[in-house]
């Protein structure tokens, strides 16, 4: 497909509309075809505020951002304080692997549904799922409970992150993207202060500090609601919506069933299932098969091994014959874009390495307090925001991103060896904060700029998917590692407290890690053997995330390095900035 080539690069960055000359007509037409009505009418739509109205549509996202990311601040605390109160800490990982495989699957499922319904429809549907998940988690008795209702939540948390960051990239220019996918990250730099001592203050009772967000998040979302429906009501006012008023919906053309029956094929709900078997079946039995007694041997960990085994190749021979699958295959031939989403993938794959248990490592065996282990856990994402921020402006200068994301990842490299060395014992406490500090600096430098870079290789229409197919391998990520820190957690730590302990304590500091420490203190012989547990088991994890590190910067070396210019997506892009041959 050629290139459109706008006429006056400075109106766009103006934001004023890109007009294009006749020659490009047929073009124009081609593209159209290639878009649904809802990717046609979301463009019309995101034209019709100034630089004054998508600021607020930008102060509206913030809100949200603010709502949920102190609310996961929050959550991650809440959520192994809720383990520990049902005696069962270890299945943490277990929740986590499953909350990212439900991720995984909804994140393509989300944007395409967006795409065809529209974005404001499948925001609301995802604020539903939010609070229904919510509640369910706050008034769970039992971990069973308590794993379904973090299922519900975290469909609707994905979506809104996912819709999020479409509705910037339908509002923004690609040298802009990076600052402008920081929005929905700033509230970070609040929240890693703030969210310490309303973890505090909460105290044990868990299931306010999660039931709250019910009622908090839903109001946070109704200011970027209104701008949402009033930019679709200016677009229909201004006569902008004209242009569609003699086509058909999809459910106007088919009908109900034919609308189900053809969603059914362009959603690949068989492929989706078949790859939330795989995952589900193959690595969620890694956490679960450990503990004080190994239950490799027993048919309900051996079975779901087997299925999920079985799963894969059907998955990849259903992939390779459906119509629309779930990653498209011809985006995946890009390799800007299939380096970039082993990137993602191995970001989340590397972060809870030292992540997954760390709450849990500050409070058993470095003597944090609450607050104190919240906000370090917290100082990550604080640092990243601040440093990615600043680059974000950089950028929007420099235009380049392959140099930044190379750096980036060769500090992950430097922390996770800091983390090998600095892993319990009060004489840790500063090395650890620094190593985070570390960690996230290098961590502005790539994860958000390797979404703009992925962003950059594929058309408008593409943009949701192409999205969501990268946040989903943030979540495939997160279940490896969740996956690898799970097993290597119930597999080694019960065997290296009953070298210190007797059965019955060793029982309640890996079953109630949290209750233990309050009937043995810091300094008493007891305390000390789980504290060189810990100290092992966190140096294992640690080595793992360095080893991993590796086809990390491997893959930032694989990216395509393209210039950033003052339009939407690469089909607005003028032929001289960009017609360059396939393999560079």
């Amino acid at each position: 497909m050629n290139y459109l080539s706008p006429h006056n690069s400075e109106n766009n960055e103006k934001g004023h509309k890109v007009q294009f000359s006749a020659e490009t007509s047929s073009t124009d037409s081609e593209k159209n075809n290639q878009e649904t009505l809802g990717v046609r009418k979301v463009k019309v739509i995101s034209q019709q505020y100034g630089t004054v109205g998508r600021g607020f549509v930008y102060f509206s996202t913030f809100l949200v951002a603010y709502a949920y990311g102190l609310d996961s601040t929050l959550r991650y605390i809440f959520q192994a304080t809720a383990t520990n109160s049902y005696a069962q800490h270890s299945l943490l990982s277990t929740i986590n692997v499953i909350r990212s495989i439900i991720a995984v699957a909804a994140q393509p499922t989300i944007a395409r549904l967006s795409d065809v319904f529209g974005r404001v429809e499948l925001f609301v549907a995802s604020i539903l799922f939010y609070t229904v998940g919510t509640i369910i988690e706050s008034q769970a008795y039992d971990v069973q409970r308590f794993a379904g209702g973090a299922i519900l939540y975290q469909v609707g948390f994905t979506g809104c992150i996912l819709l999020l960051e479409v509705l910037i990239a339908d509002l923004s220019f690609l040298n802009w993207r990076l600052f402008c996918s920081f929005v929905p990250a700033l509230p970070f730099i609040i929240n890693t202060w703030v969210g310490a001592n309303v973890s505090a203050a909460i105290g044990d009772r868990w299931s306010w500090g999660i039931g709250m967000w019910a009622i908090i998040f839903p109001v946070a979302c109704l200011p970027l609601i209104f701008c949402l429906v009033h930019m679709a009501w200016r677009a229909k006012k201004n006569g902008d919506m004209d242009q569609f008023k003699h086509e058909r919906s999809d459910y106007q053309r088919l009908g109900l069933k034919g609308l189900l029956i053809d969603l059914f094929w362009k959603l690949d709900v068989i492929g989706v299932i078949l790859l939330v078997a795989f995952l589900a079946c193959f690595l969620t039995p890694f956490t679960l098969a450990g503990g004080v007694s190994a239950n490799w041997k027993k048919a309900n960990i051996l079975a779901p091994l087997i299925i999920g085994f079985l799963c894969l190749p059907a998955f990849v021979y259903w992939e390779s014959k459906a119509k629309f699958p779930v990653t498209p295959i011809h985006l995946l031939k890009d390799r800007g874009v299939w380096a970039a989403l082993c990137i993602g993938c191995f970001i989340n794959f590397v972060w809870y390495m030292q992540g997954d248990f760390m709450y849990t490592v500050l409070i058993v065996a470095v003597n944090e307090s609450v607050t104190s282990a919240t906000r370090i856990v917290s100082l990550y994402s604080f640092v990243s925001v601040i440093t990615g921020t600043l680059l974000g402006i950089v950028v929007v200068y420099v235009r380049r991103l392959k140099g930044f994301i190379v750096f980036g990842a060769v500090i992950w490299l430097v922390s996770m060896g800091m983390l090998v060395h600095f892993r319990g014992g009060t004489s840790s406490h500063e090395g650890i904060i620094g190593s985070l500090c570390l960690m996230g600096f290098g961590a502005g430098f790539f994860t958000y700029s390797t979404q703009a870079s992925i962003q950059s290789c594929v058309t408008h229409a593409h943009m949701a998917v192409i999205t969501s197919i990268y946040l989903a391998s943030y979540n495939v990520g997160s279940a490896l590692g969740g996956t690898i820190s799970g097993a290597i957690w119930t597999q080694v730590l019960p065997n290296q407290i009953a070298k210190h302990l007797s059965p019955e304590l060793t029982a309640l500091a890996y079953g109630s890690p949290f209750t233990f420490i309050i009937d043995y203190p810091w300094g008493t012989v007891e305390r000390e053997g789980v504290v060189i547990a810990y100290r092992y088991v966190q140096k294992l994890l640690c080595i793992v995330g360095v080893t991993l590190c590796m086809p990390l910067i491997g893959f930032t070396l694989l990216l395509r390095d393209k210039k950033l210019g003052s339009v939407q997506s690469i089909e607005d892009l003028n032929p001289s900035d960009e017609a360059r041959p396939k393999f560079n």
